[in-house]
């Protein structure tokens, strides 16, 4: 095992816990960047190209079928073949995180519908379930397992947050372990079905699995309920006869205490299991191998890399699996200087180079529970593993750069600032106020001069007012500036009144206004 530290040309702000690798034919792709996707690249996608320990983020594009892929980070994700021997794959995408802190519940199937030497275009399907779906969640895992020349995926494991009627402000982001049930999920016709096996009685979230043929193999895991991580080892062996399939599950020895790590796989019937976590705020830092012999499964330590002073002392550590036994690994940088990295990054490579290709079993770690903004600071790593070879990239410098000054900058556009002189929103405090990204207040655009950004609970706004605000297109402006805009309004004109004509006014009046003493008078003087 040989370790070596990467360097970063472009965006390195991109590559935060949460991501995942996806490989296609040798070339890997990052997606899953913590905002959303800007105009340099409104993909969300990159071509993750390492050459020469030097890393590069190159924009990927889709075509115009596609439907839209927002950067999910934290989801399951798994290879889909029509068959054990076919070459072409598509990656399937479940649930995870939106950068609205939102969990999602849909399933797309990503494939590639054109290459060259220059480019990958890619297509994205969003596959509608009927039946028992599962419920949006993360830190779960799907794979693809294969019997009688069927196949179908498998679900398992996860969280989500809590009923909504137990969403309080104070608790709106509490999540709990998904009920573990393990559900079988028809990629061709969209059919989910929900079974419940009495071997699997705890929630899982963050654990390894490993599908090979017809069985998933889960490893590890994080009971939340419990706050443990056991030392479990399941597999589950999923029958595929013409008529209902048959699922069944038995509790194996030998499995191993962890949570968060990641899965890599170097020949066709062993996997090196790296990193992840043996407790709460206690990385672990013992590599695991994991073979396959006559069908049975082995699990026992390695010899560990030589990890660097840094990562021996980092809290927290996280990263993906590129294929052919390549480990991308990231450590938070030291933020005692102005001027350091937030992450720094290193590629270990557990296999030689000529590893063998010929890998027709499917891996799929799901990794980690949070990310810094949202809960522990140590257990951080949401890694997905997957199988395929990640050989480099032959075409050069071919690709749109993705230009890093075209990002916004949050700390000119509003959230955590001093809107204005009663501002009392506390930058180091979490205030889901009216807000539609959970882990930041609702922002109002006050139009007076050049504009500027209102915290909407600094101007006392109630939220049907916010919504009704931001329904419409017109200006506003904040407290300050709201009687100097009336003051700039133009006055409406007061029309006239309207007077009716004379002659009406006499032939209503005769007889009515006049008095009897007038008409004789009048009548005197007309004769």
């Amino acid at each position: 095992m040989s370790l070596q530290m990467i360097t970063v040309s472009n965006n390195t702000a991109l590559i935060q816990p949460g991501f995942s690798l996806m490989n296609f034919d040798g070339q890997v792709f990052f997606f899953g960047q913590k905002g959303w996707p800007k105009r340099s690249c409104p993909t969300g996608v990159f071509h993750f190209d390492v050459k020469h320990n030097h890393l590069k983020l190159k924009p990927a594009v889709f075509s115009k079928d596609s439907c839209y892929l927002p950067p999910l980070r934290y989801p399951a994700t798994c290879i889909f073949r029509g068959s054990l021997e076919s070459e072409k794959h598509q990656y399937i995408i479940h649930g995870g995180k939106t950068p609205n802190n939102e969990l999602s519940d849909k399933i797309y199937v990503m494939s590639v519908v054109g290459k060259n030497n220059k480019k990958v275009t890619f297509c994205c399907t969003e596959k509608d379930l009927v039946g028992d779906v599962p419920e949006a969640r993360y830190g779960h895992s799907i794979d693809v397992v294969y019997s009688r020349g069927r196949s179908i995926g498998v679900l398992f494991g996860g969280r989500s947050y809590m009923p909504s009627a137990q969403r309080i402000t104070e608790k709106w982001n509490s999540v709990a372990d998904c009920l573990p049930h393990v559900f079988l999920v028809d990629f061709e016709f969209g059919c989910s079905t929900s079974y419940i096996l009495p071997e699997l009685q705890d929630g899982l979230s963050f654990h390894v699995s490993i599908a090979r043929n017809d069985t998933i193999y889960i490893l590890g895991g994080h009971s939340l309920a419990n706050n443990i991580r056991p030392a479990n080892l399941y597999s589950i062996k999923v029958d595929l006869p013409l008529g209902s399939p048959a699922v069944n599950c038995t509790v194996l020895p030998g499995g191993i205490s962890v949570s968060s790590a990641i899965l890599t796989q170097t020949n066709s019937d062993e996997f090196v299991i790296v990193g992840g976590y043996q407790l709460e705020n206690q990385k672990r830092m013992v590599c695991n191998i994991v073979s396959f012999v006559d069908n049975k499964i082995e699990i026992c330590e390695m010899e560990t890399p030589d990890w660097t002073p840094d990562i021996k002392h980092s809290k927290i550590w996280f990263g993906s699996n590129m294929g052919n036994g390549n480990v991308f690994l990231g450590i938070p940088g030291d933020n005692k200087q102005a001027s350091s990295e937030a992450f720094y990054f290193y590629m270990l490579k557990c296999a030689e180079d000529d590893v063998n290709e010929d890998q027709k079993t499917l891996t799929n770690s799901q990794t980690s529970t949070e990310d810094p903004g949202d809960s522990t600071p140590f257990e951080d790593s949401e890694e997905f593993c997957f199988s395929a070879e990640a050989n480099s990239f032959d075409g050069d410098d071919e690709f749109d750069t993705y230009n890093e000054d075209d990002e916004e900058d949050e700390s000119e556009t509003g959230y955590w600032i001093t809107c204005c002189a009663t501002c009392d929103v506390d930058i180091n405090t979490w205030v889901p106020f009216y807000s539609t990204e959970l882990n930041k207040p609702a922002m109002i655009y006050c139009s007076h001069g050049d504009g500027h950004w209102v915290h909407a609970q600094c101007m006392d706004l109630a939220e049907r007012t916010l919504i009704h605000l931001s329904e419409g297109s017109n200006k506003y402006y904040c407290n300050e500036h709201v009687k100097i805009a009336r003051a700039l309004q133009t006055p409406k004109r007061d029309l006239p009144l309207k007077k009716p004509p004379l002659k009406s006014l006499h032939k209503k009046g005769s007889g009515k206004i006049f008095t009897p003493a007038k008409k004789s008078f009048l009548r005197r003087l007309f004769d």
